[in-house]
């Protein structure tokens, strides 16, 4: 089969012929309709230096956001069949350490990520446990099925656990406007959030912000962040921070506005260490920070099967699609995803 494989530790990708793979007894065979570019793969693509540290094995097929047909499986799966479409999980857990066995799989001791760890979806074919195949309603969009894993990382920052107090009218900052926090941001409008602040650097991204839902959109590298949210608020502030940007500013500016006793989620990667006041921001406010990783296995996908069957926000994660490309044009896709240029780009097995 073709497969986009990062072959060397330098920027590039290649297309090369790699063998199908082969079946352990619990895994399936899925056939790719469709895979999508994630940040990660651009990491990968440029070899900067988190993939540098991270990938500790070449050469790679990369990709792990798909949705296809299984066409073979392993001779102990039980819960997935022949026809099966399904969109995968990505991260692979061994389901024996303490975090496995406590609802923790997503922070698996001994997790390994499609794409990054293991081959992934770039590629005609793609093997995966039986655990991670999650079964879509044969009737969903390939496109929409295939970018269901960052639709999870952004219902996961905003519902971290079970207990976390509900959205509906509460006022919510989101800093960085890539595709995991556009589709917070209609994750949150589509929960009653009361007033969204979005911010972002790329005009671009800013105006699938409004189109997300945000009411008041905000580019820090011209406008004063904390005094618009302040202003806007009566001088409150925001009861929920979503970092989505990995930027030591945003995170900075953003903690100075969460009101004492709200929450935030970090997911966005940051490239060096930080700086900050824990006193003032965090211990004398009462404020609770989740770290995000993943999706909760599999309460999150739950969730997002209830959001995608309602049509009207089906419609607006269909919007932030704004590219299609077959898997052989994955250079333009790498450089628009790169400019700032595109939201998702989806990608044919087309080589």
């Amino acid at each position: 089969m073709h497969a986009i494989v990062k072959n060397s530790p330098e920027p590039g990708l290649s297309i090369k012929k790699v063998p199908i793979p082969k079946l352990g007894r619990r895994e399936v065979l899925v056939k790719i309709e469709r895979a999508a570019i994630c940040g990660t793969d651009l990491h990968i693509y440029e070899w900067d230096s988190w993939a540098g540290s991270r990938i500790k094995k070449l050469p790679l097929v990369i990709g792990h956001e798909f949705s296809g047909r299984v066409v073979e499986v392993g001779d102990d799966v039980t819960k997935v069949d022949v026809g099966d479409f399904v969109s995968g999980e990505t991260h692979i857990v061994d389901e024996t350490c303490y975090q496995c066995r406590s609802s923790k799989m997503h922070i698996c001791r001994n997790l390994k990520i499609l794409g990054v760890d293991i081959d992934g979806a770039f590629a005609e074919y793609i093997k995966i446990p039986e655990l991670n195949a999650w079964k879509n309603d044969k009737t969903l969009d390939p496109r929409i099925a295939a970018i269901q894993e960052p639709l999870g990382n952004a219902v996961h920052a905003i519902y971290p656990s079970d207990n976390v107090e509900p959205v509906a009218g509460k006022d919510v900052l989101v800093t960085g406007c890539g595709p995991i926090g556009l589709m917070s941001i209609a994750v949150l409008r589509e929960a009653g959030a009361n007033k969204i602040f979005a911010t972002e650097v790329s005009e671009y991204r800013l105006r699938y912000a409004e189109k997300m839902g945000a009411d008041i959109v905000i580019n820090p590298l011209r406008e004063d962040l904390v005094k618009i949210v302040l202003d806007e608020t009566d001088s409150k502030g925001v009861d929920i921070l979503l970092e989505m940007s990995g930027a030591e500013s945003a995170l900075l500016d953003g903690l100075k506005v969460v009101t004492p006793g709200g929450r935030v989620s970090l997911l966005g990667i940051f490239k060096d260490k930080i700086s900050l006041d824990l006193n003032s921001e965090v211990i004398f406010k009462g404020i609770v920070i989740h770290g995000i990783t993943g999706r909760r296995m599999f309460q999150t996908w739950y969730q997002v099967k209830g959001l995608l069957n309602i049509p009207r926000f089906r419609d607006k994660i269909k919007m932030l699609i704004t590219h299609e490309l077959n898997m052989k044009d994955i250079e333009r896709g790498m450089k628009l995803l790169k400019s700032k240029e595109a939201v998702k780009i989806v990608l044919n097995p087309i080589f």
